[in-house]
């Protein structure tokens, strides 16, 4: 491998991702894995392809998110399957926007599958795998103290914006963002940034050219309930979105 720096020790392992040091105090490396993971790591896989897809994915739509003045952790391209990223303090709330209802909301509420929410649903979510990442409540939320009140806004606003920007982008390669997943992180200067990924990892994305509830999945949710074609889902949406996006940024 060749960096514009010296690569250094690991310094963390997450179901998706590796995050490398390097010789740089303002860079951080992180390579995208192909493992698959759901239900809490429950259920594992290895999917040849999948890193490098995701990453390449990612790295366009936090491209276009900076074209639109929404601040991140990203730097750039490396190599295939590997970002630069700015060092950030993850905030420890999973922030899910749902445009339509899915998964874990069709067995939570009262709700049909697939039904449009207007305005789209805000929920904020424990980062915490021990605990199962449970939905916080308003008195949980104040009680952990994981944000202050300015920072709650800042997220949930950018949440929301990020949510309107991808909506149209997808929905320009005639794909249905149904929902998704985003982290956000402080700099050193304590500014709120989002960070992560996005990529059908981390986003529900349907077909509107489909109307089989199967076959216009073209996220991890094929993973979750075993339909097969992974990979190439994840391949469809990132040839739709090269088709509208410029080539992603290298970090030099």
């Amino acid at each position: 491998m060749s960096f514009p720096f010296q690569l250094g020790a690991l310094l963390h392992e997450g179901k998706a991702k590796r995050v490398h040091a390097t010789d740089r105090t303002d860079v951080l490396a992180v390579e995208f894995k192909d493992d698959a993971t759901a239900f809490n790591a429950a259920k594992k896989a290895s999917l040849a392809g999948k890193g490098v897809t995701n990453c390449r994915i990612s790295a366009l739509l936090f491209d276009h998110l900076a074209r639109r003045g929404v601040p991140s952790h990203h730097l750039g391209l490396l190599q295939p399957g590997w970002v630069a990223v700015r060092p950030v303090t993850i905030v420890p709330l999973e922030v899910v926007i749902r445009n339509r209802a899915a998964g874990s909301l069709c067995r939570q509420l009262p709700v049909a599958a697939g039904s449009l929410l207007e305005p789209p649903l805000l929920d904020l979510y424990y980062k915490d795998d021990a605990l199962g990442d449970p939905l916080l409540t308003e008195a949980r939320l104040e009680r952990l103290a994981l944000v202050t009140p300015a920072e709650r806004r800042t997220i949930e606003d950018l949440a929301r914006r990020i949510n309107a920007e991808l909506q149209a982008l997808f929905a320009g390669v005639d794909l249905d963002l149904v929902d998704f997943k985003i982290e956000f992180g402080r700099d050193s200067s304590g500014a709120i940034l989002l960070a992560d990924e996005i990529s059908p990892d981390t986003c529900r994305l349907w077909n509107r050219s489909s109307s089989d509830e199967n076959e216009r999945i073209l996220d991890k949710d094929r993973f979750r309930q075993d339909l097969g074609g992974v990979v190439e889902a994840y391949g469809e949406v990132l040839k739709r979105v090269e088709g509208v996006c410029p080539e992603p940024g290298f970090y030099r």
